[in-house]
């Protein structure tokens, strides 16, 4: 049994019940990709159901106001890939008819859709003879043929995807390509893959030499930084104020408070206001390569201190409407629980 048919007849026994396997309707297996782009299946899975459910097909998706969809998609992160999903359902009704474009290539030039995202699509609904390259893939095919180029280089890229497509059982892009990814999500992990149990066992160059924690290789790893928010909340009777952030940082298009972002942890520690409600602890909140230490401090005041993008003034019912990063509600679902709106 050759590599190809050893990793299809593994999915078959092992497979995941995953809702966009049971569909060839390019829209459903485009949003799921967009969902689980850096995000785990256990973590996407009920977003892609609130989607399907609210935004049935791509039309609806389109025509939906910019602020449900950011709320809908709360708490997934990578907020950019909402704001070019909510583009490309736009050009897809505006420009193809509500009709994705049924070829890898045409699939390229859609914004938010990349590669591995255009290979998925082409394989999945329309069985284009195309190999996905995702890190599941890497990490199979790098462990298995034994490679060890850095696969977030040019020339790493170029050498797995010419090995993937060569692989690639023509007619059977679909389910080999799932199968591929599958098998690297659950039999050849990252860390402790179950190699005692592995089909591909005799012929794996990562176990035969017992290297499977060096690979993949991947050299341009991204640096996480340290950055330290002091969120100003203020209050009047029964409003909170709020802002839009703009673009060019973290959070783009989701709503935060008045923020002053200090230099380093002691000057957050350390920090006050006039006319003080409350003050919490610091919290630390993980994204993927940075590192926020946050302080919210309770202000009461009639005036707004200018701000870019401007402060507004919200009722504690559009404040749970807005969408807002997951750190900020979180916060105010713990507090205004327990506490009078516009008093701590």
């Amino acid at each position: 049994m050759d590599f190809a048919d050893t990793l299809i007849a593994w999915y078959e026994k092992n497979k995941r019940n995953l809702p966009w396997r049971n569909t060839d309707n390019p829209y459903l297996i485009w949003l799921s990709e967009i969902i689980l782009q850096q995000t785990r299946v256990k973590q996407g899975l009920p977003y892609y159901n609130k989607f399907v459910e609210a935004y049935p097909t791509i039309k609806d998706l389109a025509q939906a106001p910019e602020d449900e969809v950011f709320r809908l998609w709360q708490g997934l992160g990578y907020y950019s890939r909402a704001k070019n999903m909510m583009h490309t359902a736009t050009i897809i009704v505006e420009n193809y008819k509500g009709e994705f474009p049924t070829t890898y290539k045409e699939l390229l030039s859609l914004k938010g859709v990349g590669k591995y995202t255009a290979a998925a699509i082409a394989s999945f609904a329309f069985n284009e003879d195309v190999a996905v390259l995702d890190g599941n893939v890497f990490r199979v095919l790098s462990r298995v043929y034994g490679i060890f180029s850095d696969i977030s280089s040019n020339e790493g890229y170029k050498e797995f995807f010419a090995l993937a497509q060569k692989l690639l059982p023509k007619g059977k892009s679909a389910i080999y390509n799932q199968a591929i990814m599958e098998f690297g999500a659950l039999q050849c992990t990252p860390q402790k893959p179950n190699c005692m149990f592995c089909p591909l066992q005799s012929n794996c160059y990562a176990y035969l030499h017992q290297v499977q924690e060096n690979l993949p290789v991947k050299l341009n790893k991204i640096r996480s930084k340290e950055r330290f928010f002091l969120y100003q909340i203020f209050h009047f009777e029964d409003t909170i104020a709020l802002r839009k952030r703009p673009a060019g940082d973290i959070w783009e298009n989701l709503y935060d408070f008045h923020l002053t972002e200090l230099p380093t942890k002691t000057d957050l520690e350390n920090a006050t206001a006039e006319n003080l409600l409350y003050v919490s602890k610091i919290f630390k909140h993980q994204l993927t390569h940075q590192t926020l230490w946050v302080k919210f401090v309770h202000l009461q005041s009639d005036k707004l201190p200018p701000f870019n993008p401007p402060l507004k003034w919200h009722s504690q019912t559009e404040v749970l409407q807005l969408p807002k990063p997951i750190l900020i509600a979180n916060y105010l679902e713990k507090h205004l629980k327990k506490i009078h709106f516009h008093t701590i």
